[in-house]
């Protein structure tokens, strides 16, 4: 038997680290391919065979969307709908999982499964039924029916992420709060909610992508009305300022700059990312 340096040792370490570089490569080379795309001038896009490094390195593409104001007016919208999405979906969620997690309450197990039997439906299969309940409201062709309607697929995550942390929490805190002369609610938003703060920046992450990067609900709700459409719209729509043709380079750029503040969000939280998701595996 080979000892702990041995070359079994070796050949695991090295088929690890390959396959980790592979996994990094795979990932990671779609945003760098956007990236040395919009930093192209148009003639080295439409050129063959392509080339992985920019020859020629030019920002016209970035100063084009940006000078787009359905990209601007699309970037604002989709910002405001995220974050109006994520801050519903984790005042509504907390709550339930608070009730769903710490109080007695009859069938709750049955109740988690129907919310997270929710995220199983495809979001085409439900958007006939969507459409007509907007339509009747009033909202079409408004941000408000992209803020209320996203929380169909949110809101089941984030209740379901948030019970599991709300369970795990020791009871004897909520009852310390309770001789100490908390009210229920005192316990619930000073005690009780600041634990949790791990899985509302996993979960609130998590819906801000979903929401950021949302096209279907988007495109059909705010078809008629160009005003309120988020950038996943607006990026579709690009007639191309620079290039006559399909705007590649454009598309790209536009690409990139929604990207980036996904990234730097996912860089600042990682490690509440990383608790959130692991914290409620295990049992104390």
């Amino acid at each position: 038997m080979a000892g702990k340096h041995g070359i079994g040792y070796w050949l695991g370490r090295i088929g690890f680290s390959a396959l980790v570089i592979a996994i990094f490569l795979y990932t990671v080379f779609p945003f760098y391919w956007a990236l040395i795309s919009a930093l192209k001038p148009e003639r080295e896009l439409i050129q063959t065979p392509a080339t992985f490094f920019p020859q020629t390195i030019t920002l016209q593409n970035f100063e084009a969307i940006f000078r787009n104001d359905a990209f601007l007016r699309g970037l604002l919208n989709s910002s405001v709908v995220s974050v109006v999405v994520v801050i519903s979906a984790l005042c509504i969620g907390s709550f339930a999982a608070y009730a769903l997690g710490r109080l007695k309450l009859r069938g709750k197990r049955w109740i988690l499964y129907v919310i997270l039997s929710m995220t199983l439906f495809p979001q085409i299969s439900v958007l006939p039924g969507l459409f007509s309940l907007v339509n009747q409201l009033g909202m079409y062709g408004s941000t408000t029916s992209l803020m209320t309607t996203y929380l169909i697929f949110t809101l089941p995550f984030t209740v379901w992420v948030l019970t599991s942390f709300f369970r795990a929490l020791p009871a004897e805190l909520e009852q310390a709060a309770l001789v100490d002369g908390c009210t229920p609610f005192q316990t619930f938003y000073k005690i009780l909610l600041p634990l949790t703060a791990p899985a509302l920046v996993t979960t609130g992450l998590l819906t801000f992508i979903a929401s950021w990067n949302e096209y279907l609900f988007s495109l059909t709700f705010t078809l008629t009305q160009p005003a309120a459409q988020t950038v996943t719209v607006a990026i579709t729509k690009f007639t191309g300022v620079i290039a006559r043709n399909e705007p590649f380079g454009e598309i790209m750029a536009a690409s990139v700059v929604v990207t980036v503040p996904l990234i730097v969000l996912v860089l600042i939280f990682q490690q509440r990312i990383v608790q959130g998701l692991t914290a409620g595996a295990v049992k104390g």
